[in-house]
């Protein structure tokens, strides 16, 4: 019987953990905005940081509370770190927490900027825009 009580304390404890990382994640704007941008796909980390306009430490930052709370998946190709939603393996948390984010500002006139921004960002070759933040 204390067996099971341990276990429960730590399930609540896990559970918690996982509440907070992902409320920590969505406190700021522009990772719920980085949540909207992955909506159509994946990016690569260059592509999200010309996005934003922010400094790749800036926006490495961001996406490693978004990763940390599980609320993007992300896989390395060469030198590329290419960062998206997850699927459907993920906890149902982390699926409720994506769909309240879009459902409540998938309208929003600053998540409709940044998608006609993405466009033009997606035209641009993935190593020009590496290069470019690194020269800055």
């Amino acid at each position: 019987m204390v067996f099971i009580f341990r276990l429960l304390a730590k399930y609540d404890k896990t559970e918690m953990r996982d509440f907070v990382n992902i409320t920590k994640a969505l406190a700021d704007g522009t990772r719920i905005r980085v949540l909207l941008a992955l909506r159509p796909g994946e990016l690569c980390a260059c592509q999200i940081t010309e996005l934003f306009g922010l400094a790749p430490s800036t926006m490495s930052k961001h996406l490693y509370l978004l990763r940390q709370a599980g609320l993007v998946d992300s896989r390395k190709e060469g030198r590329w770190i290419y960062y998206r939603l997850p699927g459907q393996e993920a906890p149902a948390s982390v699926k409720q927490a994506i769909g309240w984010v879009h459902d409540s500002l998938a309208d929003d006139p600053r998540i409709r900027e940044d998608a006609k921004t993405l466009k033009a960002v997606l035209k641009c070759d993935p190593a020009d825009l590496c290069k470019k933040q690194c020269r800055a």
